[in-house]
């Protein structure tokens, strides 16, 4: 009978740290994460452009350098926040991309297209 007793409160324990833990998953936002090639107007990728990725809440800003490939990525991004993103090389510019908090991916993919001039008071 003591066995009985002392076996069913060990499952219970285990069952409630089991759901305590699910409870806790279920309550972190999952973090996500933007990548995407740089293009030029020709579609052949960009290597060593920069790429902007604007939080719209704290106007903080990160940039990466694109790869060989034109390939570049950002991860940890808040759900609950929009981001702008866009890049850069030398004269030329892609648009800007908004990446919407509603947006429930958890990975993005965005190509940046570096085909418009630069603005005059954007160059540098």
């Amino acid at each position: 009978m003591r066995y009985a007793i002392l076996a069913s409160l060990s499952l219970a324990c285990v069952l409630l740290t089991a759901h305590a833990k699910a409870q806790t998953a279920v309550q972190e936002p999952q973090l996500r994460a933007v990548s995407g090639t740089v293009i030029d107007k020709d579609e052949n990728p960009i290597a060593s452009a920069v790429v902007y990725l604007k939080n719209v809440r704290t106007l903080t800003v990160r940039t990466y350098i694109s790869g060989d490939r034109g390939d570049y990525h950002f991860s940890g991004l808040d759900p609950n926040v929009d981001y702008e993103i866009h890049a850069e090389s030398g004269d030329r510019t892609s648009g800007n991309h908004t990446i919407s908090s509603f947006d429930n991916r958890k990975d993005i993919v965005v190509s940046l297209k570096a085909d418009k001039e630069k603005k005059k008071d954007e160059k540098k």
